[in-house]
């Protein structure tokens, strides 16, 4: 996938610039970053140049991952990361992916995350031919799933033990999108509403 970017009222969403690995060290000081996500910890500033100049650049060219970073139109500043994660199944008949996010502490109770996903989210579905979009969280992200839930985020409950920190095996909630369940027409995630006319047919169960 060559990377792209999005905009949007607020927003720019970029692929991430080796340039931005002192505000990416910055931002993952704050400790509900590591402690939520799958970021090292400590975070040192190797990390950060070693995410933004390798591992973003190959997950865009080995479609592993589309990371973007999520940057304010009227500074510039690092509002959070974006991405779509564990593309293994994007290119095969299921179709899907998983949206992933963080938002730094300075830039957080503006609507910035939910602004940014509403663009990916938007992009995955009528560009990328995504019929499933999931979310994953550990079980007791609230605030991921404030966010996954203005989304529109259907909740399908909690998988027990599947995720392993630290030596812990821990619960994930789980939550998934369907292009259906987007509104029809312009709006903010784009040209929503049902799926394109070439799209693997649903059959849910009617229990």
């Amino acid at each position: 996938m060559k990377p792209v970017t999005l905009t949007t009222e607020r927003l720019v969403l970029r692929p991430f610039e080796p340039s931005d690995a002192p505000a990416v060290h910055t931002a993952c000081q704050e400790p509900d970053i590591p402690r939520w996500t799958n970021v090292p910890s400590p975070y040192g500033v190797a990390d950060a140049e070693q995410f933004v100049g390798t591992a973003v650049p190959e997950s865009w060219r080995n479609d592993t991952a589309y990371h973007f970073a999520v940057v304010t139109r009227a500074d510039g500043a690092l509002a959070g990361a974006m991405g779509l994660v564990s593309l293994a199944r994007l290119h095969t008949p299921e179709r899907q992916a998983e949206l992933g996010y963080w938002a730094a502490k300075e830039q957080r109770g503006r609507g910035y995350t939910v602004e940014a996903a509403r663009a990916v989210l938007g992009w995955a579905f009528r560009d990328l031919g995504v019929e499933r979009m999931e979310w994953h969280a550990e079980a007791g992200n609230e605030g991921s799933r404030a966010v996954a839930r203005k989304l529109g985020f259907r909740m399908e409950g909690t998988l027990r033990a599947k995720l392993v920190r630290e030596g812990t095996r821990r619960d994930i909630w789980i939550g998934s999108l369907l292009p259906s369940d987007l509104p029809e027409g312009p709006g903010p995630y784009g040209s929503g509403g049902p799926s394109a006319p070439d799209a693997t047919p649903y059959l849910p169960y009617p229990g």
